[in-house]
């Protein structure tokens, strides 16, 4: 022992200090949170990266690193050269509204998902105030008439539409006849983006966040396995999973603390 000593250039009692000495308090914590973070990366099914993982425990990036846990992710959003213009009826009224309460402002988009080798469209309906996914429908086309019956069941799950303001894309499901009168008798006052992806970006962030969480890397073989997944997920995003810019807090403990 001596010789190894030496060698290092410590004292063979420097050495046996060290031997005797206890773990400190910072490397104890250490330990604990090591054995947690996997763990709550685990039931979150990989959805979590450190920042809200960090609401839970602190100092939590640094550790995530050093174990390897990362979370999923999906590429950006490309926008298209050009956006479509044939239907310009409908004003960007994002830009003169400021969202202070649930049923304010409504949010709808459609997305495409694969099942085996063809695709499906999500149409989906949110609320701007809290993110709060209020409807959705997952069909093999993209129509008017499913855009309809979503906002239908966004109607019917908040029981009041009246003065609501309903912001999309300049999508043919959304722009044509069938369905602004379709929300012209529900109430709803409709809204347009203007500049393409960003004009409705708490819709794309929702979309984002499905996919790298729940879609990407996973085949689903049927249309129920994909449903279910999906009827799992925003149940999840709904009431479990924390949002930044809602102080940390889901979707609906947002709503009820503000109620």
């Amino acid at each position: 022992m001596s010789a190894l000593c030496r060698r290092y250039g410590v004292s063979p009692a420097g050495f046996y200090a060290w031997r005797r000495r206890q773990a400190s308090a910072h490397a104890e914590q250490d330990r604990i949170l090591s054995t947690t973070i996997p763990a709550l990366f685990t039931a979150h099914a990989q959805r979590y990266g450190s920042p809200r993982l960090h609401e839970l425990l602190r100092r939590v990036a640094r550790l995530m690193r050093a174990a390897g846990l990362r979370a999923k992710a999906v590429c950006g959003y490309r926008p298209k050269a050009r956006l479509n213009r044939r239907y310009a009826q409908h004003p960007n009224r994002l830009w003169t509204t400021t969202v202070t309460r649930p049923n304010q402002v409504w949010l709808g988009d459609l997305t495409y998902l694969r099942v085996d080798r063809s695709w499906r469209y999500l149409a989906v309906v949110i609320d701007a105030y809290s993110r709060r996914v209020l409807a959705w429908s997952l069909t093999p086309r993209r129509t008017a008439r499913v855009a309809c019956a979503v906002l239908t069941r966004a109607a019917r799950a908040r029981a009041t539409t009246t003065g609501v303001i309903f912001h999309s894309d300049r999508g043919s499901e959304y722009m044509g006849a069938p369905f602004g009168a379709h929300a012209a008798r529900l109430g709803v006052l409709q809204s347009a983006s203007v500049r393409g992806p960003g004009d409705n970006a708490q819709m794309e962030s929702f979309f984002h966040s499905l996919k790298a969480e729940l879609t990407r890397g996973v085949v689903f073989s049927t249309d129920r396995a994909l449903r279910g997944a999906l009827r799992g997920y925003i149940r999840y995003y709904n009431t479990t999973r924390l949002h930044s810019a809602l102080g940390y807090r889901s979707p609906i403990a947002f709503e009820c603390q503000a109620a």
